[in-house]
Formats: C-alpha cells, structure tokens, sequence
C-alpha cells in the first residue's frame, strides 16, 4: 500500500476515533466529569451546559488543519461567568502534545475571551509517559506554565470500575489496561454493568457501540461468555 493511502487509512481511523469519543462526553458529559474529575463536577453549573460548534485550527506543528471536537461553554455553580470546557481524545503518541493542547488552548481564548479548562484523554494501546504541561523559558525569565487536565486510560485497571454505575466506565473498559487473556473477562463484567444501569435502548446502543469499536471479541472467545466459561 502506498504511503499516501496509509495517510488516508489512518486519517479515516482517527476521525472515526474521534466521533465515538465526540458522541460519548457529549452524551454523557456530568457522568464522564464525576467518574475521573469529580472535583471539576463539584463545581459545573449542569443546566447552562451548551456544546459549540466544532472548532477547526491550523495546527502550526504538523501543518494541516484539526478539530478541536469537545468544546462546551458552562457556567460554575453560583457565578454568572462563562467558561469553556475544552477535551481533546488523542488515540495516537504524538510528539509535542503538550504544545498543540497550549496551542488549542490560545485559539479558544482569542475566539471566546473567557476562562478556559483543557482536559486530555489518552486512549492509544501502549504505555507512555505523557506531560500535562508546556513551559516557555529562559536561563533568566520564566514566561510561562501550561496546564492541563489528563486521562490515561491504559494506566487505569479496569477492575476498579466493575461496580460503578456511571455508563461512561462501562463504555471506556474497552481502553483500559486489560490483559489479552482478561478480554472474556472484561466483555463479561461490561454486559453485567449494562443491565445494572437500565439504559434507554438508544443510550445502551450508544455504550454498546462504543465498546465493541475497541474489544469485539472472536467467536471462541464469545462462545466462552455464552458458555459461562
């Protein structure tokens, strides 16, 4: 396969990538906050909740034009001012993560002029170390610090999140850190959640998509769940 083909597999992969996660937070954004930032949660103003519309930025470092997908504009309980709550899912290692996030983060605040809060989620299948900030100084001024929230779902034992009722826990066990021989296991422990939340069929079907996208499993290995083995 030639190398302009494989650019274009991948594009297509990543944007399918990025509308599961786009439909998931969007659906399901307070369970998505409580479950991993439930300090963040705490303070959201739930009923002023209104997704913007898609964002689309040159990206200086690779040259070509992305979507900040997850942008919503809230209000923090109690005050009357706007912030804007930016998540990026990132299903790749990229080098200079870090800066496209301060980059995304300086064109949203440009365009809106109010407070915004990046949130990062990882979802690639290998163990990295990744940084949640980018830094501009010299030997003799530090400019500044960039921040941002971050999610490493293959860093998180699936095991932790069995007896949780929020069905965003249900929907990313297929992107955590799970063995090749937990797979059964873990589709198993997945379809006991979804008859415990008792979902709207359009909600199950949703969380149920999303999962089989990322651990479908083979006909042995589904034989074993309708086995009981």
């Amino acid at each position: 396969m030639s190398p302009a083909l494989l650019v274009r597999e991948d594009r297509i992969k990543y944007t399918h990538h990025d509308q599961l996660f786009k439909e998931l937070i969007h659906t399901f954004f307070s369970d998505f906050l409580e479950l991993f930032f439930p300090e963040v949660h705490l303070h959201i103003d739930f009923s002023s909740i209104k997704p913007l519309s898609n964002e689309m930025f040159t990206d200086m470092i690779e040259g070509e034009s992305r979507k900040a997908d997850i942008v919503i504009e809230t209000k923090l309980k109690g005050q009357d001012t706007l912030i804007i709550i930016h998540v990026e899912p990132q299903s790749y290692s990229q080098e200079n993560f870090n800066e496209r996030m301060y980059q995304y983060f300086s064109l949203l605040y440009n365009k809106y002029r109010k407070p915004i809060l990046p949130i990062a989620i990882f979802s690639y299948n290998e163990h990295r170390y990744e940084q949640n900030e980018f830094m501009i100084k010299f030997p003799f001024f530090h400019v500044l610090t960039f921040n941002f929230l971050m999610l490493e779902l293959k860093k998180m034992n699936w095991r932790d999140y069995i007896q949780s009722n929020n069905p965003v826990a249900a929907a990313l066990l297929s992107k955590m850190g799970y063995t090749e021989k937990e797979r059964v296991q873990v589709k198993k422990e997945f379809l006991q959640m979804l008859v415990k939340m008792e979902m709207n069929p359009a909600k199950t079907s949703l969380i149920n998509g999303f999962f089989e996208s990322y651990l479908r499993l083979n006909k042995w290995e589904e034989e074993g769940i309708n086995g009981g083995n």
